[in-house]
């Protein structure tokens, strides 16, 4: 199936490894010319060199003055955003649900919510000019079903469904869409803090989740990149979950 990426100009955050690495992979096999970010500039330029793409920057997702920056920069030199991948790393957790600072909420929600929407603020005018555009969020199926223990991402990403859901409806007819993947429990570094190590983790997705086992982070690429493709043009405001099942609720 050809998805029409072929020369699309793509932004992956946090690329670098996990789901972002493995979703800015795929889209370079798509023939996209993707530029992946970092916290660290280093780390971001390697992968780069290592999955193929057109150059690797640095950007922390709280920095809400270097957005414009970054996609101004991507801009200038392969072309406008066509291709926007929000995705960011997890904030702090704790088993008590009101035991985090002030601090602690402040930063989360400027790493998901205000990060990403500086972003799309800065990409959005030129995706609407040349009516195509799509913008992905990596979310969690935290949005839907709440996880013990990680309120604040349960909180602050689900804050973000709703804005996308809301800006959808705006830039449908220009031809930009906005939707969500929702990762169950994905093979990846993030999972090792909760369970001690990804063969724990294994262990409890063979009793928990329904396919019996960890998805990849190859498996939430997939449906990334379909949901970025010219096959999913009629396909916006959704979310799409790739959990093997976990999910109870309709």
């Amino acid at each position: 199936m050809d998805l029409g990426l072929t020369g699309r100009v793509a932004l992956v955050t946090a690329g670098s490894k996990g789901i972002g690495r493995a979703i800015a992979a795929e889209l370079v096999a798509e023939g996209a010319r993707v530029v992946v970010t970092s916290r660290d500039a280093r780390r971001a330029a390697a992968t780069a060199d290592e999955i193929g793409a057109e150059e690797g920057l640095a950007w922390e997702s709280g920095d809400l003055d270097g957005a414009p920056v970054l996609v101004d920069r991507v801009a200038g030199t392969l072309g406008p955003v066509e291709v926007l991948v929000c995705n960011t790393g997890g904030p702090p957790f704790g088993p008590d649900a009101l035991g985090f600072a002030r601090e602690e909420w402040e930063a989360a929600y400027r790493t998901l919510v205000l990060g990403p929407l500086a972003l799309i603020e800065r990409a959005m005018p030129a995706m609407r000019e040349r009516k195509w555009g799509r913008i992905l969020n990596v979310v969690s199926t935290s949005v839907v079903e709440p996880i013990p223990f990680l309120m604040l991402s349960n909180a602050h990403r689900a804050s973000m469904m709703a804005a996308f859901k809301t800006i959808s409806t705006q830039v449908a007819s220009d031809g930009v869409t906005l939707n969500s993947v929702l990762p169950g429990r994905i093979g990846t570094d993030r999972l090792r803090d909760p369970a001690g190590s990804l063969d724990g983790a294994e262990a409890a997705a063979r009793e928990q989740v329904p396919a019996g086992r960890l998805g990849t982070p190859e498996e939430m690429a997939a449906a990334a990149a379909f949901l970025c493709s010219d096959r999913a043009s009629y396909i916006t405001g959704q979310w799409l979950s790739v959990d093997g099942g976990l999910l109870r609720s309709i």
